[in-house]
């Protein structure tokens, strides 16, 4: 039955901006994609299994543990030869063309970044104008910046393991959006970031403005356990969180949030800690929390543990409108049209948001070992923009033990993440945290979910 789900071999010609390269150009690939070769098979494997159900890596990679890919040249370009690839990526024993984009997608953006950024002679992962034109360029290689487009980009954030009704209502809202001729930005998985791509290609329909562009953005460790879904219609993968996460504020012209877990807490206190920055204090991102009334509770909590944290400053940076797409639909277009006006007026860009400050701090990758968990200052006292980097990292390696074939490994050698904090900060956290717990926000399908992590007091 195992190879019945497999496909023994298959050659596969890339499409896009791969299809036309030079001599020289296919040779920076080819040699790229050997100093890469393990993170694209493994990427490769993850846009193979666009639309499967699951955010278990490490039972994916084991399933496939005999797929490979090659990248061969040929004179009329790049030829991909596939082993073992899961059969649900063929018709007939052709890839199906959507699925064949997104692997070019892969092709494409792990070999530029190694090729002509990682190899570039100022690659300096502490410059953090380095860091930021190192996103832009991937961006505008993968062909996401595009100038002739008037801001009307929502990125939408929100948790992969969420109940029917949060996903009916994603879709709804996404339906609003598409009527009002927005388009949706997403981590590019399941759930609550497949919903409103879903619900917007009804919207874009009925307004005849298809194709909308429905844009995934992810990164290595994440795809795997969030194989991109099948509205994908443009996808990128940046270096690393961190790099994903600015490559999100950077193209947003407004934010949503769904309810969702660890991951969804971690891209709220990232806007936060940059909204909380001075020098952002004239900036203008839409950001708005939503959800079904069941989800009430859920924003109450969130709420709760933003004033908490961070102060009444942070919970004035967005608004939360209960169980009405309408209005959430109608709230974001309209703060969008002010946030172009404010644009020509700043003369910035409309597609990419180059005043907005990002510190070092919240661009530097981290790390999440158990050493670098348990040496993170979390204290109350700290400066609130320093506060919401640190507790980001909190649940960027909650995220990582809970999904990331690397973070499950980790916990299985040595045990859960001690995380070191004053008493009341460790107490909200984990209050929160259980939340999720109980909801069934930390894993798909109804899997028993055991904590990566321990809080302890200070």
């Amino acid at each position: 039955m195992e190879s019945n789900q497999k496909l023994p071999s298959s050659q596969i010609y890339p499409t896009g901006t791969l299809i036309t390269l030079s001599k020289k150009e296919m040779e920076k690939i080819t040699k790229a994609s050997s100093e890469a070769a393990s993170i694209i098979r493994n990427c490769a494997l993850a846009v193979l299994n666009s639309g499967e159900q699951g955010d278990d890596a490490e039972s994916m990679f084991e399933k496939y543990k005999d797929f490979e890919i090659e990248i061969h040249e040929v004179n009329r370009g790049l030829r991909l030869d596939l082993k073992n690839a899961p059969k649900a990526a063929f018709v007939d024993g052709k890839m199906i063309r959507g699925i064949r984009e997104l692997l070019s997608a892969v092709i494409r953006d792990i070999t530029y970044y190694h090729s002509e950024i990682k190899n570039e002679n100022d690659y300096d992962e502490t410059n953090p104008i380095f860091l930021t034109n190192s996103v832009y360029e991937i961006l505008r290689n993968a062909m996401i910046l595009n100038p002739s487009i008037e801001p009307n980009l929502v990125v939408c954030w929100g948790g992969h393991s969420i109940i029917r009704e949060e996903y009916k209502y994603t879709k709804t809202v996404g339906y609003e959006l598409g009527l009002r001729g927005l388009d949706i930005c997403t981590g590019c998985g399941p759930g609550a970031m497949k919903g409103p791509m879903k619900g917007a290609t009804f919207g874009h329909s009925k307004q005849r403005t298809l194709p909308g562009r429905y844009i995934g953005v992810t990164e290595p460790g994440i795809i795997a356990a969030e194989s991109p879904n099948p509205i994908v219609n443009q996808l990128v993968i940046l270096p690393d969180i961190e790099k994903r996460l600015e490559a999100f504020v950077r193209i947003a012209h407004g934010i949503l949030v769904f309810p969702g877990g660890a991951g969804t807490a971690e891209e709220i206190l990232f806007i936060l800690g940059l909204l909380l920055q001075p020098e952002n204090a004239h900036i203008k991102i839409p950001l708005i929390f939503t959800g079904p009334s069941s989800s009430a509770m859920y924003f109450e909590e969130i709420d709760a543990f933003i004033r908490f944290t961070l102060g009444a400053e942070a919970a004035s940076k967005y608004k939360i409108i209960i169980d009405d797409p309408i209005a959430v639909a109608k709230e974001m277009y309209e703060n969008i049209q002010e946030l172009k006006e404010f644009r020509i007026k700043t003369n910035e860009s409309f597609y990419f948001h180059w005043s907005l400050k990002i510190p070092l701090d919240f661009q530097i990758p981290f790390v999440p070992s158990h050493e670098n968990m348990a040496s993170l200052d979390l204290n109350r006292s700290l400066p609130k923009n320093i506060l919401a980097a640190n507790l980001r990292k909190v649940f960027s390696g909650i995220v990582t033990g809970n999904i990331k074939a690397s973070g499950i490994q980790s916990i299985r050698d040595k045990g859960p993440f001690q995380i070191h904090g004053e008493k009341e900060l460790m107490q909200a956290i984990d209050n929160l945290l259980n939340g999720f717990i109980k909801a069934g926000r930390m894993k798909m399908g109804g899997v028993r979910y055991h904590a990566c992590y321990e809080m302890k007091m200070i």
